[in-house]
């Protein structure tokens, strides 16, 4: 397995594996790496020859007073892993490796990206769609896997391929759970024990709003108070949004319509913030 962090050199890998005819799978990470990224690898795995896992840490998706100083980094640690599931590749430039002095162009989707977390992290999306726009010009990849716990993230990629004709194909794998049920996260190492459980009610409650639309219930207002009721009963959380939404398109939902919908929660665990969802 390679390691490489110079740009003109994975541009340069890019190139000579396209042209020996191999498929190019990318799975953009920023490391911290879990089973939720590993499984992205198996499905890279699956589809292509060559798979490349980008592990960088990008600095235009976090905003003011956001945790991209304490964000946990463990490159050794995250290239073993990928080591170890079969990954050919890890690219993991520097912040001016991918923002030179001057650097001043950034790519904005605008209309699925305005809800959600548009609204408390303006500046975020923004910046996924600028650094994945920039790895898909480096690495050439045919298909590019993300994972669905970032399913607003998901969807504004999947408009930018759209929009801006990229040839490659986003492929999405389902979230990652552990054992008690919680969304796999980088930022669950943030979480002390009774953080965490308390931190569990927020995949629960996503499971109480799934058991309501299953026994008939098609009320989005009934769904939606049900789970920030729920969610209010333990005192560390603080709830973002909760909200029922197309899944494709992120626009609010009026009413349930099976296999359309997701419903995405955002929600601060005292001072860690973190997402989840499920499909309706």
């Amino acid at each position: 397995m390679h390691t490489i962090q110079l740009i003109n050199e994975m541009q340069s890998h890019a190139t000579a594996l396209r042209s020996s005819g191999h498929l190019i799978g990318l799975v953009p990470t920023m490391g911290s790496l879990h089973e939720g990224h590993l499984s992205l690898i198996d499905i890279a795995k699956e589809k292509t020859d060559k798979v490349i896992v980008s592990i960088f840490v990008n600095p235009t998706q976090f905003g003011p007073n956001e945790d991209f100083d304490k964000y946990p980094r463990m490159l050794e640690e995250d290239v073993e892993k990928c080591r170890e599931r079969g990954a050919d590749i890890v690219f993991n430039p520097t912040i001016k490796e991918m923002y030179p002095n001057g650097y001043s162009t950034y790519v904005a989707e605008e209309q699925i990206s305005s809800g959600l977390c548009g609204v408390s992290r303006p500046h975020h999306l923004r910046g996924v769609t600028t650094v994945c726009l920039k790895l898909f010009n480096i690495t050439r990849p045919d298909i590019a896997v993300f994972g669905q716990k970032d399913a607003q993230q998901c969807a504004v990629i999947r408009k930018m391929v759209v929009d801006l004709n990229i040839s490659t194909e986003i492929v999405v794998g389902p979230t990652q759970r552990d054992d008690d049920g919680m969304a796999t996260s980088s930022r669950n190492v943030y979480l002390s024990d009774k953080q965490r459980k308390e931190a569990l009610n927020i995949s629960m409650s996503l499971q109480i709003a799934k058991d309501m639309v299953n026994s008939g219930t098609k009320s989005v207002d009934r769904i939606v108070a049900e789970v920030i009721h729920h969610l209010s009963l333990s005192r560390r959380i603080r709830v973002i949004y909760v909200q029922v939404v197309d899944r494709n398109t992120m626009e609010p939902a009026r009413e349930i319509s099976l296999g359309t919908q997701r419903l995405c929660v955002a929600a601060w665990v005292d001072q860690t913030r973190l997402i989840d969802n499920i499909e309706l």
